[in-house]
């Protein structure tokens, strides 16, 4: 996620962290690659100007001249301005509120190709989650793939699709709102019509769902990938439909930053959601203070703490405590534990959370990604027998070479597997010792 743009951000600072004294001609110098760097990420001309301006204003003042660590002083200040672009201190981790008057009505709008239909459906998943009741509407006749691949996702989700009238936009939304009503449902989702570009027909038919259900948010779905395209479509939406928030997709995908910079600063329109990858729980609230730090190569503690305690239960945590405690953890643990960080997302996206991975791993000399490190891993314990996953030394010389075979993968990388679990072992047991078996528990939920 914003690979690239983190990239240059950190090679600027690192002139700058270095520097004892700062003056102008330094701050000018590295602004003017900062300025590069967002051109470059399709950020909006009009939107870099005036962030350098604001940058410059406080950079040159008398806090960074008599700080002792200047270079960090003006990496605060990008940071704190990076984060009011994006829109400032959301903290309060709501970016949809409920309406006192249940059903609150959500329309979804968007062109074909964004990802409307799914996220219409990662949005449900999200709610009901909360133990919240909802209804989606099948709002997009005109293609029927739409209405199939909705009312599939709403199967896997676990909540009703309306689909009648058919051949009725308008009709479908009120059918569904009256549905809601009926059954006291929490929300309502409209998953309404697309097309491959912004017409007068579209707009019409969005205006007259708009007039006649009144929704209390209208979100845009865009495609982050899509740079200053997107940006321009949210401004074509809210001069004709009004909108109140925006969800960026494949943000997972876009190594630039040029949408998730500039929409907000650009149409007023705050982004409430994004979408970091493919499966229905891929789906956050957006931050702007902690994307400003995932750009600035800080990480992202805090989501990372959020993801690990939807998936970690403290019991789960407890009972592996006390498996390592006892050194009765096996190869089938292993693979449990694998199965849950896999939960939480792509492990690529998750070390995209830890302050500082991107040097890391910039430092390692042939790094294998980290996903398909995981499914090599799970693919030699797979094809282990219970007995050697439960009983790893019993693994001999002619077990390892069948295991290989079995996984696709070399004896030698069968040896270092089992290598670093037994270290790992060993030095888990150390500090169970050490710490005692809560001690190790939170260790465990920390990781």
């Amino acid at each position: 996620m914003l690979d690239r743009l983190s990239e240059k951000f950190e090679t600027i600072f690192k002139k700058l962290r270095g520097r004892g004294v700062l003056n102008e001609t330094d701050i000018d110098a590295a602004l003017k690659e900062v300025r590069l760097a967002l051109l470059e990420a399709d950020v909006h001309f009009k939107v870099v100007k005036d962030f350098l301006t604001a940058v410059r204003q406080k950079a040159v003042g008398q806090d960074v001249r008599e700080s002792l660590t200047p270079g960090q002083q003006v990496v605060k200040i990008v940071w704190e301005e990076l984060r009011r672009l994006m829109g400032g201190d959301r903290s309060d981790g709501r970016p949809l509120s409920l309406s006192p008057d249940p059903p609150t009505i959500v329309m979804m709008v968007g062109l074909q190709g964004s990802g409307k239909t799914t996220t219409t459906a990662k949005l449900a998943q999200r709610f009901k989650q909360e133990g919240r009741r909802m209804t989606l509407a099948a709002a997009d006749p005109r293609r029927p793939a739409a209405v199939e691949q909705l009312v599939t996702l709403g199967r896997q989700v676990g909540v009703d699709v309306q689909t009648q009238p058919a051949d009725d936009a308008v009709g479908v939304c009120r059918e569904a709102v009256a549905r809601a009503r009926d059954r006291h449902d929490d929300l309502v989702i409209l998953d309404t019509a697309g097309r491959l570009h912004v017409d007068d027909s579209l707009m019409a038919e969005l205006k007259s769902i708009k007039a006649e259900l009144k929704p209390h948010e209208i979100f845009l779905v865009a495609d982050a990938m899509t740079g200053q395209d997107a940006v321009q479509m949210a401004e074509r939406f809210h001069r004709d439909i009004g909108l109140t928030g925006i969800i960026l997709t494949k943000l997972d995908g876009d190594a630039r930053g040029g949408a998730v910079l500039s929409v907000r600063a650009v149409t007023g329109i705050p982004v409430k959601f994004i979408g970091v990858g493919e499966k229905l729980d891929a789906l956050e609230p957006f931050h702007p203070d902690r994307m400003a730090s995932r750009i600035l190569g800080m990480g992202d503690v805090l989501s990372l703490i959020e993801r690990a305690e939807e998936v970690f239960e403290k019991d789960q945590a407890e009972a592996v405590a006390r498996k390592w405690q006892t050194s009765s953890f096996s190869f089938e643990d292993f693979r449990d534990q694998i199965r849950s960080v896999r939960k939480m997302g792509s492990v690529e996206n998750l070390l995209g959370m830890l302050p500082g991975a991107g040097r890391l791993m910039q430092n390692v000399s042939s790094p294998e990604l980290p996903d398909r490190a995981l499914t090599r891993i799970e693919a030699i314990i797979g094809s282990m027998t219970r007995q050697e996953r439960r009983q790893p030394g019993v693994i001999d010389g002619s077990r390892r070479k069948r295991i290989a075979q079995g996984s696709g993968t070399t004896v030698q990388e069968v040896n270092r597997l089992l290598k670093q679990f037994l270290q790992t072992k060993k030095l888990m047991k150390t500090l169970s010792r050490s710490q005692g078996r809560a001690g190790l528990a939170n260790l465990l939920r920390s990781l």
